[in-house]
């Protein structure tokens, strides 16, 4: 069955790739981008399958006016794809202001902006899916990405929970956590602190791991969505790629050995 798409952040990277992927099948698209000419090609291609949108995610107003425009175009919303997003590069300490509260409207109330005004029109139709583009960093922790974590955890947090009180309004919620691909995330959308000496050491070791991994190419993945959302019983989560695996269940055994270690101290509380 032909379905109806409405993607944030379609210029580029996933959304893009999924855009494109979703609409050769013959699928409709709401593509939104902060500049919508970056999204006339695909219009000029798939013609009134595509409604182009400028959309900045973190206004909450504006997210829900392209919605609306978006079911009123084409009758329904299939799925939302909360894609639009990018990495901030920093110490902790270096962070401003700023650049947490702009990380944090856009990977996190951008995605809820995006989540609320989709929601009534799913609803009401009894059905569908809400893809929200995670990342493996939604799950493990690194050095120079604090502030991007703590986006991709609270993201994965309140769709853990929105799962739970959607899916028996009969609307489904994936969390889709991806491991290094070639996408933009780290070239010309990132956003990199003023680096204090100090850390130098610590931001090397961190260039070195990087540079020792080759991306891989995104449109692996868009076969992968495609699936995806055609399935009547979708998971919470889905990594892309295999490159998440020993990283996280690495992670998930140093926290359980952590709170087992710790339990006669924790059992005194």
């Amino acid at each position: 069955m032909t379905k109806t798409w409405f993607i944030t952040g379609a210029s580029r990277g996933f959304g893009r790739i999924w855009a494109e992927a979703a609409l050769a099948r013959g699928d409709r698209v709401a593509a939104t981008a902060r500049d919508p000419q970056t999204l006339r090609d695909l219009a000029d291609t798939h013609g009134d399958r595509v409604l182009p949108l400028r959309l900045d995610v973190t206004d909450r107003t504006a997210a829900f006016a392209a919605v609306r425009r978006a079911a009123d175009t084409f009758g329904r919303i299939d799925v939302v794809v909360n894609n639009a997003g990018y990495g901030l590069f920093g110490m902790v300490e270096e962070t401003t202001e700023e650049q947490a509260r702009r990380q944090l409207d856009t990977n996190v109330l951008g995605a809820l902006w995006v989540t609320q005004a989709a929601l009534p029109v799913m609803r009401a139709q009894g059905a569908g899916h809400i893809v929200q583009v995670s990342s493996i960093g939604g799950l493990a922790a690194f050095p120079t990405l604090g502030l991007y974590n703590a986006s991709k955890w609270a993201l994965e947090g309140m769709s853990e929970a929105l799962a739970q009180e959607v899916g028996p309004l009969g609307v489904h919620v994936t969390l889709v956590e991806p491991g290094p691909y070639g996408t933009d995330w780290s070239g010309a959308s990132a956003v990199h602190t003023e680096p204090l000496a100090a850390y130098e050491p610590v931001r090397e070791a961190r260039r070195a791991g990087a540079g020792a991994r080759a991306p891989q190419d995104p449109r692996v993945t868009a076969d992968v969505v495609l699936e995806l959302v055609d399935t009547d019983e979708p998971p919470l989560r889905l990594f892309l790629g295999t490159y998440p695996y020993p990283v996280v269940e690495a992670a998930y055994r140093q926290r359980l050995e952590t709170w087992e270690a710790w339990r006669p101290l924790a059992s005194r509380a």
